[in-house]
């Protein structure tokens, strides 16, 4: 093993290891001050409108510490029945940005439906970049999320920059 990787390893469990003892706001989804995920939108109408769809404070249902809004109680309870399928991938970090080992935010307009997972991006731009390659931005941010995903941004720039 290299000598940069070891520190590299050493400092990503360091970090991990200090996450995991704060109880600092959670880092692993990306939602506002308030916890309120994809800047209120609702997950489940990029499913079934095939559009992003405002949500509504009348309709939420909190999953892994954030909280999600929906446009209709029919779109709250298909999230509340499974969650995972629903929620955008990477905590809703943009899918991109985890490819380079980076937590941006999103725009909830710039996003993409593949394998049946939502993927968000930071914005249109970045969203042409992502389009060009999809099938493997997907495995290079799978194989990076389990770095990064209980690291806040100030941790990973202290690892990865």
């Amino acid at each position: 093993m290299k000598f940069s990787t070891l520190i590299k390893s050493t400092l990503v469990t360091s970090a991990i290891l200090v996450s995991s003892l704060s109880f600092a706001a959670n880092i692993e989804v990306n939602g506002n001050d308030n916890d309120l995920a994809i800047k209120g939108y609702d997950s489940v109408s990029y499913f079934t409108k095939g559009a992003p769809t405002k949500g509504s404070n009348k309709f939420t249902s909190a999953y892994n510490g954030a909280i999600y809004q929906f446009s209709s109680a029919d779109n709250r309870d298909l999230f509340k029945a499974d969650p995972s399928r629903y929620a955008p991938q990477y905590g809703g970090y943009c899918a991109f940005g985890v490819t380079m080992n980076k937590k941006f935010d999103t725009d909830p307009m710039a996003w993409h439906i593949r394998g049946d997972k939502l993927y968000l991006n930071l914005n249109k731009n970045v969203q042409k970049k992502w389009v060009t390659d999809i099938p493997g931005y997907i495995e290079t941010a799978q194989e990076n999320w389990g770095g990064i995903k209980g690291l806040t941004v100030e941790q990973i720039e202290k690892v990865f920059d």
